[in-house]
């Protein structure tokens, strides 16, 4: 085992140096995988701009119904074609998405106690692999608490759902979760982030924070950005700007978009940055002009 007292602390990230085995592939991290991996994180990823624009609406497996997702049928309609990948539960995509789209599924598979109970940290897996090979499945989302109560049987979790994927050339995208004895450092995200990726982990969603770049640089994996809570339009814009410009692969953005009072102008923007470059003060411009006139 080997000694942590002697571990030097990290000297350079070379965030300006690219990650080096990409090869031909346009995720980060999955030149060396099969076919039916990198078929599945194609549907993720877009391969003009190597990134996605997920949109997560999975919050009531633990927080039941939330202000803004009240009606799913009527929401998601709305804004399927304006976002890349869905990660959701299955119950909400059996119930309230037609089967027809063709948009990346990531499939919420951990479930644990519910928003009455303040311990969320003892998840368990709720939905077997060949639940997801059903659901047709892009990837399985795992929720991984690193540094908590329940770290080791996150850990375990997570493992499980990682080897079951393997099988089957699913990947696994690894949720980090911040406990309320946890703080949001960049210690603690390069602690979890790359924990979870050496696990095993396709994907990490993670939250921004301050020295990001060194993170995402650290990561051999690509980074989604989590939206977290609500935040106004402008600042929302701007934390996707800068997680992008950080290295982050991605948005996955719930309440920023749903709890907007315009949900579909908002994807659009996040969009905008994520796939066309767009700077935060143009993304605010965009979403101005969309929603001028209502």
């Amino acid at each position: 085992m080997a000694d942590k007292e002697g571990i030097k602390i990290e000297k350079n990230y070379y965030t300006d140096v690219p990650f080096k085995t990409n090869g031909n592939f346009h995720v980060k991290g999955a030149a060396n995988l099969d076919w039916g991996m990198k078929k599945h994180l194609t549907n993720i990823f877009n391969p003009k701009s190597g990134n996605t624009v997920m949109f997560a609406f999975d919050h009531g497996y633990f927080m039941g119904s939330v202000s803004g997702l009240e009606r799913l049928d009527i929401l998601i309609p709305q804004l399927i074609d304006h976002v890349d990948v869905l990660m959701a539960t299955r119950g909400a995509l059996r119930t309230c998405v037609k089967p027809n789209f063709r948009k990346g599924i990531a499939l919420r598979v951990s479930a644990g106690s519910s928003m009455i109970n303040e311990d969320l940290s003892h998840e368990l897996v709720s939905v077997d692999v060949e639940e997801a090979i059903r659901m047709n499945a892009d990837c399985m989302a795992v929720q991984t608490f690193i540094g908590a109560d329940g770290q080791l049987s996150s850990i375990d979790n997570l493992s499980k759902v990682i080897n079951a994927g393997a099988r089957y050339s699913i990947p696994t995208l690894g949720v980090i979760a911040v406990g309320k004895n946890m703080e949001r450092t960049s210690q603690y995200f390069k602690l979890a982030t790359r924990i979870v990726a050496e696990l095993g982990a396709h994907i990490v969603k993670t939250y921004y924070c301050d020295d990001f770049e060194e993170i995402a640089a650290a990561c051999p994996v690509p980074i989604v950005v989590a939206g977290g809570k609500k935040l106004a339009e402008k600042e929302a814009l701007a934390m996707a700007y800068k997680s992008i410009q950080g290295g982050a692969r991605g948005l996955d953005m719930g309440r920023n978009i749903f709890q907007s009072h315009h949900p579909v102008a908002m994807a659009d923007a996040i969009g905008k940055i994520v796939h066309y470059k767009y700077t935060d003060k143009e993304a605010w411009e965009f979403f101005q002009e969309k929603t001028k006139s209502k």
